[in-house]
């Protein structure tokens, strides 16, 4: 897990990456809250939130994301999540957090969408 210290943007217009854990869940969601916040700090453009070394995330660590999107969202800061785990896929749309978090499938997709979103512009993955 990356530390809190190295969470914090270059510059305020390059994305940023930040690596989530292999398991987000009640044991952890707060500190992941507390990293995502971190890098979503007023001034920072966007923040893509790498889950792909993710394989399982409950309910607590999606109410945690959607809370971060949030937070995110009133320091102007876009948050994207890049998941890429068939498991930490199916809970997200099992819950609806993929209606309400950006989710993209690949760190190319993430970077190269325009941040212009509606239902129909989520990316969407097939099966």
């Amino acid at each position: 897990m990356t530390a809190i210290s190295d969470t914090a943007p270059v510059t305020p217009a390059d994305p940023f990456l930040v690596a989530l854990p292999h398991e987000i869940d009640l044991t952890n969601a707060d500190s992941v809250g507390e990293q995502l916040a971190a890098a979503c700090a007023p001034g920072a453009a966007m923040v893509i939130a790498d889950m792909t070394a993710t394989t399982f995330c409950d309910s607590t660590g999606i109410r945690m994301l959607v809370l971060a999107c949030q937070q995110a969202t009133d320091h102007g800061t876009e948050l994207r999540l890049l998941v890429t785990r068939p498991g930490v896929w199916r809970a997200m749309k099992a819950t609806g957090a993929d209606s309400v978090l950006p989710v993209y499938q690949s760190l190319r997709e993430a970077l190269a969408d325009s941040g212009v979103r509606g239902p129909q512009a989520r990316p969407q993955r097939t099966g």
